[in-house]
């Protein structure tokens, strides 16, 4: 792991953007080597691996974890316990229990939804027009903030098809009132700030290869 890397990046991003370390994989001390020299949000797709960490790293308070994997109705509690910010939310009603179980948990996590824009089978996500449908439904639930999308394109497209997908989740927040767009990885991320990205999620330009 080279830390200047990390430097480097967030030289390079605007200031409007956010970087969302993707710590997922990487151990604990790698974790805090990143935090030292400015980085709090770290995301994590594996709710016991993460539980984990967040233990041996109770003591940094500034560390805000993030949720991004894909979301198991079973793990809902734990996740709403854990995760200020949940960036994986593919369908109304795993909204609603996180709704409900945040609640009785007495917490606000910060939502963001999934959205599947393109028809690749290996990821999730609302039907952006089935989202718009049920917009005034879901702005009604209570004890989360809903703060923007959350996207990931198919791989192998080109650099203009990485933007223009990006384009349309922005456009869609827009449409929504939503701030943010958590968009762009370690392949797309400059794509992904051309469009309107508030978060990049980043993990190997980072931490290096996962081993």
């Amino acid at each position: 792991m080279n830390p200047s890397n990390f430097l480097k990046i967030k030289n390079k991003i605007p200031i409007n953007v956010k970087i969302l370390a993707v710590s997922k994989g990487f151990n604990s001390q790698e974790i805090k080597t990143i935090q030292s020299i400015g980085q709090n949000d770290f995301g994590e797709s594996k709710v016991q691996e993460a539980l984990e960490k967040q233990l041996i790293l109770k003591d940094l308070k500034k560390i805000k974890w993030h949720f991004i994997g894909r979301i198991q109705s079973n793990k809902i509690r734990k996740i709403v316990q854990n995760f200020q910010y949940i960036h994986s939310v593919d369908s109304f009603e795993k909204l609603q229990k996180i709704s409900y179980i945040s609640r009785e948990e007495k917490k606000n996590p910060s939502i963001m939804l999934q959205i599947k824009l393109s028809n690749d089978p290996t990821k999730g996500g609302f039907n952006p027009e089935l989202l718009i449908l049920k917009w005034r439904e879901i702005k009604e639930l209570k004890n989360i903030i809903l703060t923007g999308l959350m996207t990931i394109n198919p791989k192998g497209l080109s650099s203009k098809e990485n933007f223009e997908l990006f384009k349309k989740c922005r456009s869609l927040a827009d449409s929504l009132e939503l701030p943010d767009c958590s968009m762009g990885m370690s392949g797309d991320w400059k794509e992904a700030i051309d469009a309107g990205a508030t978060w990049l999620r980043l993990g190997s330009l980072i931490f290096g290869d996962r081993y």
